[in-house]
């Protein structure tokens, strides 16, 4: 599975502890992040991510064009609902591929939390069948 990892500034911390925790089921599938919050990730676990740029310089699209190229099955963005961000429209847009391409989507730790378990236990082999039936139609 191909995993985007994104932090909002005051959310990094707690990301690099989500990924310091389920370490375990983070190494056995691709990795992706934005800039900073990738390198924070790197330095915290040794995990391989590829880093994408930051964020508010076109990271946050990066990933968005993977989503709408069917290259990404997940996405765990924790987003700081409390601050304004300078790059919303990116953010937004991302949300919305995201649902456009029906892509796990978690916005907060909670639902994080839910995800990895469900990708843990084996629940997201759809995004596979999904994966390869896109593949197969465009040939």
């Amino acid at each position: 599975m191909n995993i985007a990892l994104i932090a909002h500034d005051n959310k990094k911390k707690l990301l690099v502890n989500f990924s310091i925790a389920y370490k375990h089921i983070l190494e056995q599938h691709c990795l992706f992040a934005t800039g900073t919050t990738g390198k924070l990730i790197i330095e915290a676990t040794g995990l391989n991510i590829q880093c994408m740029m930051s964020g508010p310089l076109g990271g946050d699209q990066q990933i968005g064009a993977k989503v709408a190229n069917n290259e990404m099955d997940l996405i765990v963005f924790l987003r700081d609902p409390l601050t304004a961000q300078p790059h919303e429209p990116d953010v937004q847009a991302l949300l919305r591929l995201s649902d456009v391409h029906s892509i796990p989507i978690a916005t907060n730790i909670a639902t994080a939390e839910l995800l990895i378990k469900s990708l843990e236990r084996g629940d997201m082999h759809w995004r596979e069948i999904i994966r390869q039936s896109k593949i197969h139609n465009r040939k």
